[in-house]
């Protein structure tokens, strides 16, 4: 889901009354980061307080990974289980899809979803079947590699397989219902929810009571229902008493996909999108609700991002850090509404294990190095997945405040920023590493045990 896709940050009127609530009872975030554009990094990132590449969970993961999130790293579910919570998790994992890497082996006590994205699964862009060793398509149609069926799971053990395209339509009731389930069996005790929605992403999915309800397109359709989910929970919060006991935060993992045409959003006014360091990839929507806690009716324009929600839960729920280093900070002054506290002044942009970029503040100096790039390239449309090309980006400084397209290089202006910029780069590149150089900040991953040694 891109920076522009809900209505209350650019997006069509109308397309997300429910998160325009939210965001009207709350506080909207405008400069919130993602650690990188990509899937598995991001939720690791999200769930750990931690860069990606420290717990060394990089790219998006599938069926042929053999490594995943160490259970030796420290979850929010782990940290808030320590002060008494009951933690679920629905909707898409994608942080290791055996153990010890799922939702249970994470300090979650409950998971309902995918173990990892929609889109991992043998069927083709039509929706017809792929078999198994199918040969590359010689007609110029994308080609799809052939991945195993694709599982919807209870705990550790798959229940139902996704099939078809219209078992993707389901998927966003599915989850919604689950959570309406758990929100209503723990509401008498302290709880933590998460709930990872595997729509906007494609395939993408519509129940039959949205599709064509928008009148834009499936697109349209599809957040019209994340919406309606976000109004369910509420709802449910309203319904047993909780509306001013919890918390709510809504965000994105990464920014839109762009070669997918008309079934991807947009980051407007922001440049590229998913898989790139350019704030279209890595600049999302975030919202804070919880009424009697987080003051009404603010934007907030200081960065912050995923890294950061771990350490402020923590703080909220009066519970110990992990012990082991994180790389968040603490939010909790911004969200109990003193918009003049500072708490982050420096981001780093990895994409894998090569730095390319670093803030401080509303000052971005972008590093040298190879990315992907959706300009002049055609998007796809209808499911298929256009063209994409890579480009060497080169060095230059960008005034976010100023230039939030990065469309102007201003490093030979601003001299002494670009010096303290490159600071924060050597901290970086010591602590992290840069491209194949691994840093000595970086820990291990976990290895995944195959089903049969399990046995």
């Amino acid at each position: 889901m891109g920076y522009a896709d809900p209505s209350c940050f650019g997006g069509p009127p109308g397309r997300t009354p429910h998160l325009d609530r939210l965001a009207t009872e709350g506080i909207r975030f405008t400069n919130f980061l993602v650690s990188q554009a990509v899937c598995s990094a991001s939720r690791a990132s999200l769930l750990t307080g931690c860069y990606a590449n420290r717990v060394s969970v990089l790219g998006a993961l599938d069926h042929r990974s053999t490594q995943g999130l160490h259970p030796e790293e420290d979850t929010i579910a782990d940290v808030l289980k320590r002060v008494g919570y009951v933690c679920g998790a629905v909707g898409k994992w994608h942080l290791g899809h055996r153990p010890p890497c799922l939702p249970l082996q994470q300090g979650f006590d409950e998971f309902f979803g995918l173990p990892y994205s929609n889109d991992m699964w043998p069927v083709d862009y039509d929706g017809s079947p792929i078999e198994p060793n199918r040969p590359r398509p010689k007609d110029g149609r994308p080609h799809r590699p052939y991945y195993p069926p694709l599982w919807l799971m209870e705990g550790n053990e798959p229940v139902k397989e996704v099939r078809t395209l219209a078992d993707q339509d389901q998927l966003t009731t599915l989850y919604t219902e689950r959570a309406v389930q758990f929100i209503e069996r723990h509401r008498d005790q302290r709880f933590f929810l998460y709930l990872a929605h595997s729509m906007v992403h494609v395939p993408l999915g519509v129940s039959e009571k949205f599709r064509g309800r928008s009148g834009r397109g499936l697109f349209d359709d599809v957040m019209m229902e994340v919406d309606w989910s976000v109004g369910q929970v509420l709802a449910a919060l309203e319904r047993f008493g909780l509306r001013e006991r919890t918390i709510v935060v809504f965000t994105s993992d990464n920014g839109p996909w762009l070669n997918y045409g008309n079934h991807a959003g947009r980051a407007d006014p922001f440049r590229e999108g998913k898989g790139t360091a350019w704030e279209g990839g890595c600049r999302v929507p975030c919202i804070v609700w919880g009424p009697g806690r987080i003051p009404a009716g603010r934007v907030c324009d200081r960065l912050t991002t995923t890294l950061d929600i771990l350490p402020t839960f923590a703080t909220l729920a009066g519970a110990p850090l992990p012990q082991r280093r994180i790389d968040g900070v603490d939010l909790s002054a911004l969200w109990r509404g003193d918009l003049n506290a500072e708490p982050r002044t420096e981001f780093w942009y990895y994409y894998g294990r090569t730095l390319c970029a670093v803030r401080w503040r509303d000052w971005k100096l972008m590093l040298p190095h190879e990315s992907r790039t959706y300009e002049g390239f055609e998007p796809g449309g209808d499911g298929f997945p256009g063209r994409i090309g890579t480009r060497t980006v080169p060095m230059a400084l960008y005034d976010l405040r100023t230039d939030p397209g990065e469309r102007r290089d201003v490093q030979a202006d601003y001299p002494d920023i670009v010096q303290k910029l490159w600071a924060l780069i050597e901290a970086a590149r010591s602590d992290l590493g840069d491209e194949t150089r691994t840093g000595p900040g970086v820990r291990p991953p976990a290895q995944m045990i195959e089903p049969a040694a399990r046995r």
